[in-house]
């Protein structure tokens, strides 16, 4: 009899099961039919507003980024079909760490084929056999997977707790290799991290600092390079990991340092070596946008104008937020339970608003929400429609009756 491999799945397949059972649509099995705009599109022939898309700067539609793409795809076709270090680098691709070198004002830069495979590859490449991880309980899948290829030991701790971190790398060997691992915006309760302390014991304890600007990149910091920018930290921070499928609005991942061997790592960084380098298109679509970056400093107040709006707009509704004050583009709406972020997202999308559903493991145990991702592009009228079927979704699913 042969053991059937996917039967450890069967309680995930019958949950899913389960929740479409009731007549929900898929939360995971969207389709969008046609993309109209960074803030709206046709999903089963309805215009709905895409809240959930982590467009943040809106440059999906920049016509600059689309031009240059176009231009590439006609001189160099529509692949590489090789590695960076074989024949898989082209113009486009040296083009693109220019520009992430000016942007971040570094010496050194390195474009993975994705931001998962970034931090899986600098991760596992910079701590090995006897080295120690550091990292925050809370940290991207991408971040834990890359220490389970590392071979190094393993340290969490409490997520931004600057006390707990200073006790765990307190504990560790001083002359061992240590690498403390840190993330400027924490995409599910889109919370920002206390960089200026972290950082600072980090360096106390002789550890090297990788910090993940995913979802800090465009907007936070004087040259919209992220929070260890704003919070003044750069010149403690040995590796900043980003990823093009945010910000930029492409697809990509790249790091930036100013390590003098940092080149080395192309040779060794097995996700970077061993993976077929990006289509020319993708980057030089990536390379303009950057670029237009450097100078975005109204989208960035734009981004922030219309987070503030719909932070603030769900609070005073009565919804329950992760955070406080709107600390970054992702505003998390926390759900009493599977069901009713399901049944909430389901009426949200049959009214017109894309959101994610976020639930363990991708959240913390026990925490269920709905987030949302702001867009430089979503207008005040959008905001405030987007209010409005918040509110009629919570009464039709008696949302603050379940919860109070």
């Amino acid at each position: 009899m042969t053991a059937d491999l996917l039967a450890k799945f069967d309680p995930l397949i019958a949950e899913h099961a389960g929740l479409l059972s009731t007549g929900i649509r898929d939360p995971f099995g969207i389709v969008m039919d046609e993309v109209l705009s960074p803030t709206r599109a046709i999903i089963k022939g309805k215009e709905t507003i895409l809240l959930g898309t982590y467009n943040y700067m809106g440059m999906t539609f920049d016509p600059d980024v689309i031009a240059a793409g176009k231009a590439a795809l006609d001189k160099f076709g529509a692949g590489t079909t090789g590695s960076r270090v074989l024949n898989g680098t082209y113009q486009t691709h040296t083009e693109c760490e220019d520009a992430l070198k000016d942007f971040y004002g570094t010496s050194h830069a390195m474009v993975f084929s994705t931001g998962y495979q970034a931090n899986l590859g600098m991760v596992s490449t910079l701590a090995g056999k006897g080295d120690f991880i550091i990292l925050d309980a809370d940290s991207h899948a991408s971040i834990y997977d890359g220490c389970k290829m590392s071979n190094a030991d393993i340290v969490r701790f409490r997520h931004n707790d600057v006390a707990d971190l200073d006790k765990r790398l307190g504990r560790l060997p001083a002359d061992a290799g240590k690498l403390v691992v840190l993330e400027g915006v924490y995409s599910m309760l889109g919370d920002i991290a206390p960089l200026k302390e972290l950082v600072a014991v980090a360096k106390k304890h002789g550890a090297m600092v990788l910090v993940d600007e995913a979802h800090g990149m465009g907007f936070f910091g004087e040259h919209g390079r992220g929070v260890y920018e704003a919070a003044g930290v750069a010149d403690d921070v040995d590796f900043v990991v980003g990823t093009f499928s945010k910000s930029v609005g492409t697809v990509g991942g790249f790091c930036v340092s100013n390590h003098p061997k940092f080149e080395i790592l192309r040779l060794v960084c097995r996700p970077y070596t061993f993976t077929a380098s990006l289509p020319p298109a993708v980057v030089a679509c990536s390379a303009t946008s950057i670029r237009k970056l450097m100078h975005a400093h109204d989208k960035r107040a734009r981004l922030w104008e219309a987070t503030r709006r719909l932070h603030g707009g769900l609070k005073a509704l009565g919804f329950r937020l992760a955070t406080d004050t709107p600390e970054s583009a992702i505003v998390s709406v926390l759900m009493p339970g599977q069901e009713m972020t399901a049944l909430m997202w389901s009426t949200l999308i049959e009214l017109g608003v894309y959101v994610n559903m976020s639930r363990p493991p991708a959240t913390p145990v026990g925490v269920f929400l709905l987030r949302c991702s702001i867009c430089a592009e979503h207008s005040n009228e959008q905001i405030d429609i987007v209010l409005g079927r918040f509110a009629e979704a919570a009464r039709a699913c008696a949302l603050f009756a379940q919860a109070a």
